[in-house]
């Protein structure tokens, strides 16, 4: 960048390290000494529009074009708001947030903002994010534009710390590159960069990965993690895939169909851990239509269950686990949904009346927010049977 720096752009810089700074003061107290204010975080908001352009400040009335820029001008507490448009991905995300001052990514309008390959692609991933204490809301990522270049092996990687990844709509991810061992995901929450605890929720993701391709998942878990209230379909290798580190995740409340597996839980080839994947719970899914059901593979230990989950109709078996491992409380019986077919372009995962996944799940844990709602029986998979609202997709705590 050259320097001096335009006025602008060192007035809009000036101005966002200003309002990160948390405002503190000191007071005397009845004794005469100094009581500390604990400072509130002023949060730093930037905008980025079709119509904006990068040497703007990145303010509501002169947004930025690009999330790259966006991207640049992070401080911890900053909320991007990204307004409905076409935006080239590539995105690559590396500033830190804190548990105090999350930094989060918000499409303005659910699904509005949607990311596709640039003209001459340079990244592996649509988004790449590396960064701690940072949240991607409500992004449509759309692999089906390629035009040239790298082609996207995943659609949102996450190699960071606390983040999370809620109501984006991933597709069309590496559905023609070759089917090779490093594999790719549409959501990839990955433990190579020593990343834990990520949230991966009410998510669409589909059409993942070459036909027959194992090594392609809609959703790939290499660490500790909460996957909750997601719908995956045709994705070549398995709907939800736990490897490498896994370990205390909870894969709760998910529509998985169409896939070549439905979901695995297992551990190794390690990275950071010796395994093996302990404390990870399979409960109020669905999984139906799938080349296999549920599987269990690798290093895992004795602390993990399979609970009220809706398993049927995966030809290669709906159950593999090892001696001696349960399930219990399974629904085995086709889930009525509202429109469903692997051809289908859009399927309808709405439960119809009379399903057997209607009130059949395990209630929530105590302190979920479903908790503080009038007592309900809990159903199983991504959407609650309602005969009042729309299909869509349930906010995190639904679940």
């Amino acid at each position: 960048m050259p320097w001096p720096l335009p006025w602008s752009m060192l007035c809009s810089t000036l101005w966002a390290i200003l309002l990160a700074i948390p405002l503190a003061s000191c007071s005397l107290n009845e004794s005469g000494q100094e009581d500390l204010v604990i400072p509130e975080l002023v949060r730093t908001h930037l905008y980025v529009s079709p119509s904006g352009s990068d040497s703007n400040p990145g303010t509501r009335d002169e947004p930025f074009r690009t999330l790259g820029r966006a991207a640049q001008a992070l401080t911890p507490g900053t909320t991007v708001h990204v307004a409905p448009g076409t935006y080239f991905g590539g995105v690559r995300t590396s500033t830190h947030g804190t548990a105090e001052a999350r930094i989060v990514f918000e499409s303005t309008e659910r699904g509005g903002a949607r990311l596709v390959p640039p003209l001459d692609s340079r990244q592996p991933a649509a988004w790449d994010n590396r960064a701690n204490y940072l949240d991607i809301i409500g992004f449509e990522i759309d692999g089906s534009q390629y035009q040239s270049g790298m082609k996207w092996l995943s659609g949102i990687y996450n190699g960071g710390s606390h983040n999370g990844i809620h109501h984006n709509t991933v597709h069309h991810i590496g559905n023609d590159v070759p089917c090779e061992a490093r594999g790719g995901a549409g959501i990839g929450i990955d433990s190579y960069y020593k990343g834990i605890d990520a949230e991966v929720t009410s998510n669409r993701v589909y059409d993942i990965g070459p036909p027959g391709c194992r090594y392609m998942h809609g959703i790939y878990v290499s660490t500790s993690a909460s996957v909750r209230a997601n719908i995956i379909y045709r994705a070549a290798g398995a709907g939800i895939h736990l490897w490498h580190d896994a370990s205390h995740v909870t894969i709760r409340g998910n529509t998985v169909a169409g896939c070549g597996t439905g979901i695995v839980v297992g551990a190794g080839d390690f990275y950071h851990s010796k395994g093996p994947n302990e404390h990870t719970h399979t409960v109020n899914n669905i999984v139906y239509d799938n080349g296999y059901g549920i599987l269990e593979q690798g290093a895992t230990g004795s602390n993990l269950s399979y609970r009220n989950n809706l398993v049927f109709q995966n030809p290669g078996g709906d159950w593999k686990l090892p001696p001696g491992r349960q399930h219990s409380g399974t629904v085995s019986a086709a889930p009525l949904f509202a429109d469903y077919g692997r051809t289908v372009a859009a399927p309808d995962f709405r439960l119809q009346p009379g399903s057997p996944a209607i009130g059949k799940g395990a209630p929530a844990p105590d302190g979920d927010a479903i908790a503080l709602r009038p007592p309900r029986p809990t159903d199983i998979g991504a959407v609650p049977y309602t005969e009042a609202e729309p299909a869509g997709l349930p906010s995190p705590a639904a679940r």
